[in-house]
């Protein structure tokens, strides 16, 4: 489990012109904890705390205030941050930002040769991984060849590589597509299928966390709501104040009921043709 108490975070930064040092805070006493093999969506504005957070869950960052522990370990104790880092990792916004070889095979060896992966059982955890996230690339495939739905899943394969227990996906589809996103979004399912992990996704895609156990709302900088995705999808203002906007289905759904007609928040697209029917 990870678990956060009372984490604060504030970064310093110098004004040039006059050489003073000031400092911002931009998380403020969040409490939360995520339990193994949990879906959980961080949502709200940019700049609301949601990537400042996931900073902490790994060591990248400290809190600045309070503590956060990943399964029994605390991130300020030097000592444990490589089992802290192997257990959380992240795929980040832009994938090239996470591309050291050459080839996809280069690319998905470095990190399992960081921690000291048996030699010989490399190129069999290559392969593995490859078809894991459905990869259509051989390990000789120049990572520069590769389309930007092709360079998420290797950033994919190459975290997955390392069996991590938590990995954070920091709007790791918002340079991708629609129809990319969607067969992203389906690949990172049946991974979990096959490889259980905890997922904690930053998105402000609404559609692709529908299924996570919990979304947590940040407004500036403070953990402002933490439920279901039932609490919020009727909640239209609410989301729109926090800059996230409703999948079409469900902003549909919502003007029907408003208008009378009795649909369910999960509309779908059967439903809405029987409702063309019914009313044609």
């Amino acid at each position: 489990m990870i678990e956060i108490q009372n984490a604060s975070f504030s970064y310093t930064e110098w004004e040039d012109e006059e050489d003073t040092q000031y400092t911002s805070r931009v998380l403020h006493q969040i409490t939360s904890s995520i339990k193994p093999n949990e879906f959980v969506a961080l949502l709200g504005r940019n700049g609301s705390g949601k990537s400042s957070l996931t900073r902490l869950l790994n060591g990248i960052e400290l809190p600045s205030e309070g503590s956060v522990q990943v399964e029994g370990r605390f991130t300020h104790v030097s000592q444990s941050i490589p089992l802290i880092r192997r257990a959380v990792q992240i795929v980040f916004q832009n994938p090239e930002n996470q591309q050291v070889g050459m080839t996809v095979g280069e690319d998905i060896a470095f990190g399992l040769s960081n921690i000291g992966y048996p030699q010989h059982q490399i190129q069999e955890r290559i392969a593995w991984a490859i078809d894991l996230v459905g990869l259509d690339a051989d390990e000789d495939r120049p990572v520069t060849h590769l389309s930007g739905g092709e360079q998420q899943k290797l950033a994919l394969a190459s975290v997955l590589a390392l069996s991590p227990r938590y990995l954070i996906l920091d709007e790791a589809t918002s340079m991708l597509d629609p129809v990319a996103r969607k067969q992203f979004v389906r690949t990172l399912h049946e991974a979990r299928k096959r490889q259980p992990f905890a997922l904690i996704y930053i998105t402000h895609h609404l559609e692709e966390v529908l299924e996570a156990d919990r979304w947590i709302l940040f407004r500036n900088g403070h953990l402002y709501l933490d439920g279901s995705p039932d609490q919020f999808l009727t909640n239209e203002a609410l989301l729109s104040e926090c800059g996230l906007e409703l999948p079409y289905y469900h902003a549909l759904a919502l003007s029907l009921q408003g208008k009378g007609i009795p649909v369910s928040t999960s509309l779908g697209i059967e439903e809405l043709r029987e409702l063309l029917c019914r009313f044609n």
